[in-house]
Formats: C-alpha cells, structure tokens, sequence
C-alpha cells in the first residue's frame, strides 16, 4: 500500500479526494490526512495565488514527512466583489475557519446587489509535490503555474451564483449560499457524488489523479 498525504486537517476535504481516488480505480494508495502524520510547522498561507498557497503547503508537507503530498487552496470569487474573497476565502470574517461567520459577512456585504449580478464561482488549485521535488526546490516556491519533474499544478471552477440565504445540509465553507450554475439548488443540497461531479475540487483531484498514477509508476 503506497501512502499519500492530503495537506489538510479539514476531514471533509480528505473524504472527498479518498472518494474520488477510488472512483478513479487507484488501486493500492491510502490517502493520509495531516493528523495522521507527526506535527510539522505548517507555514502561514502568504501566497497571491491559489497556486502559490496551494504549491506552498504540498511542498512542506512532502518536505516534512517524506511522503507524496497533495494540498489544495479553494475559495469563493464573487463578480459583484471584483473577484474577492479570493484567497482570503477561509479568514474572510478575520478568523480562520469560521464558515459560518464567513458566510454571513459575505451575505451581509452582498445584500444589495441584483440578482443579475451575484455571479460567482468557486476556484480550486491542486498541488502535487514528490518528496525529491520537496527537497530540491528549497524554500522557493517558483514559477507555481509551471509543471516540473515532481510537481503539478492542476485547476478547477465551478460557475454559478449567490443565493440570498444559507440552505441545506451537506458540503461546508460557502456551500449553502452557491448555485451551481443550471441548478436551483444549494451546493449544500447536492448528493455527494453529484458535488464530485461538478465541483471545483473535484475537477482539480480528477485532473491530479493521472499525475499521481505516473508520480506513482502506476502509468
């Protein structure tokens, strides 16, 4: 059994890739999460890009425990917001992971605006780091948007609109008040096969499992 580790201690983000790791028929790897490995200085996300926070956070991962690491950073883009909250998704009421208080501030801010305008969409990077990739690029993070031998970074989006009120149960972050784009329904509302399908995560895990096939040597 080859380990590979999700930089990540959100249990519901290492569900998702464990599903579609399995759905992607990748026999033979058991996805870790950060609280199964020992603690490790994890540093502060001070990247201007998705890709940037997302390269980062593999990087230490794979650096620190010698496993493949994969990590991600995701957020919400609203057009009304010229694009924010961006990266500052997850600390957008000033704590870090309070989804609930995110999620009213940005309804809050947003309480004006017409339903024409509250397009929005979830943007997701992925990560793939080996543990040599980890060790030769040092501290620097370089050229984040550039495939080199060890480490990929891949894209998902996810269109829709802002709903004016949270609704439904199931997903987390921002889910209640997105739309996806040709659906009445919350993304919280979605089955979760149905949110694999289609989601910004889902797309940018689906597009890393080749490259962790190859990474790997199971091409």
């Amino acid at each position: 059994m080859t380990r590979v580790l999700l930089a990540t201690r959100n249990a519901k983000k290492l569900v998702e890739l464990r599903r579609i790791v399995d759905a992607a028929g990748l026999d033979g790897v058991e996805i870790l999460g950060l609280a199964d490995v020992p603690e490790f200085p994890e540093a502060p996300e001070t990247g201007a890009t998705f890709a940037e926070n997302a390269l980062a956070k593999a990087r230490d991962a794979a650096a620190a425990t010698g496993l493949p690491a994969i990590a991600d950073d995701s957020g919400i883009t609203v057009d009304a917001l010229n694009g924010m909250p961006g990266i500052f998704s997850a600390r957008w009421s000033g704590t870090h992971g309070d989804d609930e208080a995110n999620l009213w501030l940005l309804l809050g801010q947003t309480g004006d605006v017409p339903d024409e305008r509250r397009g929005a969409a979830f943007v997701c990077a992925a990560a793939l780091v080996s543990p040599e990739a980890a060790a030769a690029s040092g501290d620097a993070v370089p050229g984040a948007e550039q495939d080199v031998p060890g480490r990929t970074v891949v894209h998902g989006t996810w269109r829709g609109a802002l709903l004016r009120a949270p609704r439904g149960e199931n997903g987390f972050g921002y889910d209640p008040i997105f739309a996806p784009e040709g659906d009445t329904r919350a993304a919280a509302e979605l089955s979760a096969e149905e949110k694999d399908a289609a989601s910004h995560r889902g797309l940018a895990l689906r597009a890393l499992v080749p490259h962790l096939r190859a990474l790997l040597g199971d091409a």
